[in-house]
């Protein structure tokens, strides 16, 4: 998840299907407490100034297919509104914090009245920096929820969404008591605190934590402690934060060997299983569980997207048709584009599903809980169609 960062805060963590956004930073600085701007006003009738902060000229292999893609979803979602004209002017952040805070100072002055983007958690901090000086909100690609808060927020799939979305399923399933085996880099600790909180939500219990180096001898070296904390603990869910890139193949063929897999106990990923569509054939994901995005929705944005441009959409280009369909449907309401508007109860319907925007710069996300059976990916929980429009 944590697949894209860079900038000030440089280090990418590449997952295989590159499915989210900027990985978690520390060091970023914090944004600006409360919760967002009022923003600009909305004039009835008159087209909503929308700025796009793409990383188009970074030099970075991929960014400028990157930054295309986001555009054109952001234009696919344009030509889907009804009654809403969108006056959307795209600027270069050259994937760094310093040119991202420019880019955003340039939007500002330049009637923005609102950003969307950048992509990288640097970018989107010193974006958000920049923009709270003239009153704007800013919609991130970002799923890095340590720059999420003030004027920010972050669109990107977080794994705090994905584990409460599994740990309420795995509780109310039957299976309370969960074990983590996770990497101490940063992806793996911020996924294993996401767990940690959210069994803890659902009235589990987390009973053991197996933490292992991000190596392929780490990695071997757990197999046996994640055995022992099992069997020990009496664990009937095993939780896996590890990627397709990473370490799931590995454990996907050690610890089946080893007696432990989801005919005994529970495996729960944090990750998506699906993708790159060879994953499915790993012995370990037979029975697992994980989370997507509401796949029939998500095929009919793929087979527009391709339609359209000829070409399949990159795998975060979605988040821009999300950011302009919820300012679409603002507008389209009549409400501005304020912290109070953003954060709607009932959400916005996006390209995988139903989403709403959090006070703390967070999202969430409306899930299907899925499995793999026989190499075929099967929907076992269908994604939430609405909210039902509860307030926080």
């Amino acid at each position: 998840m944590f697949a894209l960062l860079k900038a000030a805060c440089k280090a990418p963590v590449r997952t295989a299907a590159a499915l989210a956004t900027a990985a978690m930073l520390a060091a970023c600085g914090p944004m600006p407490s409360g919760g967002g701007f009022g923003g600009p006003a909305l004039q009835p009738g008159d087209p909503v100034k929308v700025a796009l902060l793409v990383p188009q000229n970074s030099g970075t292999s991929g960014d400028a297919v990157l930054s295309q893609s986001l555009e054109n979803a952001a234009r696919l979602a344009m030509s889907d509104l009804e009654g809403v004209e969108i006056d959307l002017r795209v600027y270069d952040t050259g994937g760094n914090a310093a040119t991202a805070q420019s880019a955003a100072n340039r939007a500002v002055v330049e009637g923005a009245q609102i950003i969307l983007g950048p992509v990288y958690a640097g970018e989107a901090n010193a974006a958000g920096l920049a923009a709270s000086q003239g009153g704007v909100n800013v919609l991130s690609f970002s799923n890095n929820t340590s720059i999420a808060g003030g004027n920010v927020w972050v669109l990107g799939h977080t794994f705090e969404n994905t584990g409460q979305r599994l740990a309420q399923y795995a509780v109310s399933h039957g299976k309370p008591r969960g074990v983590i085996a996770y990497s101490t880099d940063v992806q793996g600790q911020t996924a294993a605190t996401a767990v940690r909180d959210a069994v803890a939500r659902a009235g589990g219990s987390i009973v053991a934590e197996v933490p292992h180096e991000f190596t392929q001898q780490g990695v071997v070296n757990a197999v046996p402690q994640i055995k022992s904390a099992v069997e020990t603990n009496g664990a009937d869910a095993l939780y896996l934060t590890a990627n397709t890139a990473g370490a799931l193949p590995l454990f996907s063929q050690m610890l089946p060997e080893q007696g432990i897999s989801s005919d005994t106990t529970q495996f729960v990923g944090l990750t998506r299983w699906d993708i790159p569509s060879q994953t499915l054939d790993l012995p370990g994901v037979q029975g697992g569980w994980f989370t997507l995005p509401d796949p029939n929705r998500t095929a009919q944005f793929n087979s527009r997207y391709g339609a359209a441009y000829g070409s399949a959409p990159h795998p975060i280009a979605s988040l821009a048709y999300d950011g302009i369909a919820a300012i679409g449907a603002l507008a389209a309401q009549g409400r501005g584009l304020g912290a109070g508007d953003l954060t709607q109860g009932a959400g916005f319907q996006g390209t995988g599903g139903v989403f709403r925007l959090l006070p703390d710069g967070t999202n969430e996300r409306g899930l299907a809980v899925a499995t793999i059976q026989d190499r075929q990916v099967q929907v076992i929980d269908p994604a939430p169609r609405s909210f039902g429009g509860a307030g926080f």
